[in-house]
């Protein structure tokens, strides 16, 4: 069964037409690892980060478009899930507490899910501090702790040279070896092929990039502040 199929088999299964009996049924299944889930809560959210201003304009449904980049003939799948986001009630906190909970056991899906909203929110070349609140909320939601909020910040706000060892999730004082096996492991990771395991859509693994030059920089960075300090001496 294609990822559309799979969307079009929840939004069936919904007994109501609402985003909430549609995230119910998604908490039902409790499919981890399932594009189609994924899909749907990136979906979702997006639509409620779009609303956040009180409108959703075309041009904001143009950039999830041409990020999602789905097949024109799904677009009433597509539609029909940002049609509920914007008819529900309910605000972007509440979605993004029930998507935190779907994937609470698999926080790399939910970096993941945050990376792309990264990604939509910056679809018209600026990042509006009304979405870098709404950006933080769901890393709160997602329970997401500050290197992987970090992380994510770096590959879209540029790197943070400050602490290249925050994006890298280890000590200052760790060794050469250590500072190298944890970077090989983050490599592994967020890399494309990691990705797709975790449920992500082929077509949205590009999310990868940013995040991998991230931990390329910091792991540079951290070297080269190494060997600085060994010549120091």
């Amino acid at each position: 069964m294609s990822l559309w199929d799979r969307i079009q088999k929840f939004l069936s299964e919904a007994q109501e037409r609402t985003l909430g009996a549609l995230m119910a049924v998604l908490e039902e299944r409790r499919r981890k690892r399932d594009a189609a889930v994924f899909s749907i809560a990136l979906i979702a959210l997006s639509a409620k980060m779009a609303k956040a201003d009180g409108v959703v304009t075309d041009d904001e449904i143009a950039a999830f478009r041409n990020f999602f980049n789905y097949p024109p003939e799904q677009e009433d799948k597509v539609s029909m899930i940002f049609r509920l986001a914007m008819e529900d009630v309910a605000g972007f906190e509440l979605y993004a507490k029930q998507v935190g909970k779907l994937f609470k056991e698999e926080p790399g899906i939910l970096e993941d899910v945050l990376d792309c909203l990264f990604h939509i929110a910056l679809a018209d070349g600026e990042l509006h501090p009304n979405e870098l609140s709404l950006l933080r909320v769901a890393a709160d939601a997602f329970h997401l702790n500050q290197r992987q909020w970090r992380r994510v910040m770096a590959a879209h706000a540029g790197h943070d040279s400050n602490d290249p060892y925050m994006i890298l999730g280890i000590s200052a004082e760790a060794s050469d070896g250590e500072l190298k096996k944890r970077y090989l492991q983050l490599a592994k990771d967020h890399h494309p092929d990691a990705l797709m395991a975790r449920g992500v859509p082929a077509q949205l693994v590009k999310i990868a990039e940013g995040r991998m030059a991230a931990i390329n920089n910091a792991y540079e960075a951290a070297l080269a502040e190494r060997a600085k300090e060994t010549s120091s001496l």
